[in-house]
């Protein structure tokens, strides 16, 4: 049978601002998003009989209905009427639970995959306008890159790449709950927001140390004060050489930017001694979001 391998890319947040809540309960945003090359491999198999089997090799995840990547799936049943089935597997590397849009991409990578592997036709905009319902995340991670994300996410301009960086990502060993974040962050009540207007300037003029000067993101004003590790990650990977070091998303994952290989590489060695973060990884900035590759059974 006909079989497709995506490796799924995680994102974080160069710069992130709440301008306020809608009546919808949403929160309008104001972000530039970025992916990096730490992904999820999820392997797509058509199958003869009716139905989606999805396979996990990490016990925290659902393999059920709850799962992102099942409603992704059942998204496009319903939408295109596919008659086959479909197996998904799943092996798992962002961290989970993470401000680095693990589901999402996971969901993102489930449409264009089964895109891919049932011949749908779709275009990237039809499957983003199917992924937002699912959640906000999902059409940035249909196209990934660096873009600025605004609405409840939906609404993306695409930026130039950023200029060549090493990552240092390190997640903490707790979770925390974005639901809880967004209700006790007060958008009308802060003091400043983040200059994403002159970080969408910096990324055009392939400026890297102005990228880094405007990094903010208003949710740390929630997380950090519940959870100091955050704070301590920052503080360490600056005190290694980091240009800057900011929390992504909702957290706690913290990542630092470093203009220097070597530099990176001894950083994330002393987060990994630290204790401060079980998850550290050490990468890159990536283009897109998906890698895809069929092959034939």
């Amino acid at each position: 049978m006909k079989t497709i391998r995506v490796e799924a890319m995680a994102k974080i947040n160069l710069g992130l601002d709440v301008l306020r809540r809608r009546e919808d309960g949403y929160h309008e945003v104001k972000m530039v998003m970025q992916t990096v090359n730490l992904g999820d491999t999820l392997i797509l198999m058509r199958k003869e009989e009716s139905g989606i089997t999805i396979r996990v090799d990490h016990e925290e995840l659902p393999a059920d209905e709850n799962n992102l990547i099942a409603k992704a799936a059942r998204l496009l049943y319903e939408y295109c009427s596919i008659p086959e089935g479909v197996e998904i597997s799943l092996t798992k590397r962002i961290p989970i639970a993470a401000g680095m849009a693990g589901g999402s991409t996971d969901a993102a990578a489930t449409l264009v995959g089964m895109n891919r592997l049932f011949g749908l036709g779709l275009s990237d905009e039809r499957l983003k306008e199917l992924g937002v319902t699912i959640g906000a995340d999902v059409p940035y991670c249909i196209q990934g890159g660096t873009m600025l994300s605004e609405g409840i996410g939906e609404r993306l301009t695409a930026l130039p790449d950023v200029p060549e960086a090493f990552l240092v990502i390190a997640k903490p060993e707790i979770n925390v709950s974005t639901k809880y974040v967004y209700e006790n962050l007060h958008a009308d009540r802060l003091k400043s927001h983040p200059d994403i207007d002159g970080m969408v300037q910096a990324v055009r003029q392939k400026d890297l140390s102005g990228i880094t000067e405007k990094m903010e993101n208003v949710l740390e004003t929630v997380t950090e004060k519940e959870y100091p590790v955050i704070t301590r990650l920052k503080e360490l990977m600056k005190a290694e050489g980091a240009m800057s070091s900011l929390m992504s998303g909702s957290g706690p994952t913290v990542f630092g930017i470093f203009s220097e290989k070597e530099k990176a590489e001894t950083a994330w060695e002393k987060v990994k001694e630290s204790g401060l973060a079980p998850q550290c990884f050490c990468t890159t900035f990536a283009p897109r979001a998906q890698t895809i590759t069929e092959e034939k059974e």
